[in-house]
């Protein structure tokens, strides 16, 4: 099979890295009033380099700055963004033993604006310091609004959820829009409520709160549709779908059947990035709604434990996705970002070069790519 020239490559992978010690500490101190903004970019650039090096030392072909500029993967969108701050979800993260985690999120406090582009800048230092192709990540609209009860938009002052969804396009778009001027051609949008509603268990949560899981799924695609309207053709759009991600633990479990068939097929997206690491994921069979012009980027490799998967058993899983999607329009990545805030995952650079080096092996195997 030919090499792919364009993203998403068959080797691909999520976006954020694991900040270095260095990095995790300037932002306390910058927190704390101990450095000033010029010293604290100077050291998020010598960081950004390390990470633009990894990727290319184990043969990536998109390259991230490792989210390395922003405290989490939303943080960057409630920094710019008016009418927005952060309050406790209604949500929790759990791990394999059960235990429970609270969690902040992004909170409408008021009519929203942003102030000015929110990543531009991120992207046009990282297309600066490689010659591979540079990918940008960005929160997923629904990000902005799934977290918080269903009355917040009308308490911050909107007259109605679409009020505020509109508003919420038009940021997207002027973002979007900004990104394709200075020479952005690769991004991706980190989604996570979509595959919470196939939790039978939250369902009923949404249930119990007096609102409709199935209006969600409607709202969400007309909303994520919207979002990417105006987008430029040469610019190629990403939805990577997550259960969540933070130090180790998730927020649901379950397969994509319940939203597969509509969100493959009506979002206006060319790849979509699925987490695979684990039977929470359920198998492989919606992947059949997938049309022939969209590719399924597995995310077979755990970015949340340490131990490193085996080659022949990810081929195998491969295969066994290749019953549903042809194999050109599948790809391999961990199933995550390392690290979705500061704070990461229980997982060692080392570990996390190993598996992003097997993320390469494996495609080579498999694609020539």
């Amino acid at each position: 099979m030919p090499a792919k020239l364009n993203p998403p490559f068959h080797a691909d992978h999520v976006g954020s890295l694991l900040r270095p010690a260095e990095l995790r500490q300037a932002f306390k101190d910058r927190a704390a009033g101990h450095i000033n903004d010029d010293r604290f970019a100077a050291i998020q650039d010598q960081a950004v380099d390390g990470a633009i090096a990894l990727q290319e030392r184990v043969g990536l072909k998109s390259i991230t700055d490792g989210e390395f500029r922003r405290a989490s993967y939303w943080a960057h969108f409630v920094e710019g963004i008016g009418g927005l701050d952060v309050a406790e979800a209604r949500f929790d993260f759990t791990d394999q033993s059960g235990h429970q985690m609270h969690f902040l999120a992004p909170h409408v406090t008021g009519q929203i604006k942003r102030n000015g582009p929110l990543s531009v800048s991120e992207f046009e230092y990282l297309r600066s310091a490689t010659k591979n192709t540079p990918k940008i990540t960005l929160p997923s609209p629904p990000t902005l609004h799934f977290w918080d009860q269903a009355s917040s938009v009308t308490d911050a002052g909107y007259d109605s959820r679409d009020q505020y969804f509109n508003d919420l396009a038009k940021i997207f778009q002027g973002e979007i829009a900004d990104l394709a001027a200075a020479g952005c051609t690769y991004i991706q949008l980190d989604e996570v409520p979509l595959v919470m509603l196939c939790d039978e268990n939250l369902r009923d949560r949404i249930r119990a709160n007096g609102e409709d899981p199935d209006a969600y799924v409607d709202h969400y695609i007309k909303l994520f549709n919207a979002c990417l309207e105006g987008r430029p053709a040469g610019m190629t759009a990403a939805m990577h779908i997550c259960r969540g991600n933070f130090k180790g633990h998730w927020l649901t479990e379950g397969s994509y059947g319940y939203v597969a068939e509509r969100v493959f097929q009506e979002v206006n997206v060319d790849a979509f990035f699925l987490e695979y690491d684990s039977p929470r994921a359920g198998d492989f069979a919606p992947l059949a709604h997938i049309p022939s012009d969209k590719m399924a980027i597995l995310g077979l490799i755990s970015s949340k434990v340490a131990e490193l998967e085996d080659i022949d058993a990810l081929k195998r899983r491969i295969d066994q996705a290749a019953q549903y999607l042809p194999l050109e329009n599948l790809g391999i990545s961990p199933q995550c970002g390392f690290a979705s805030a500061v704070s990461g995952n229980p997982v060692t650079t080392s570990d996390q070069e190993a598996k992003l080096a097997l993320v390469v092996e494996v495609a080579d195997a498999v694609w020539g790519a």
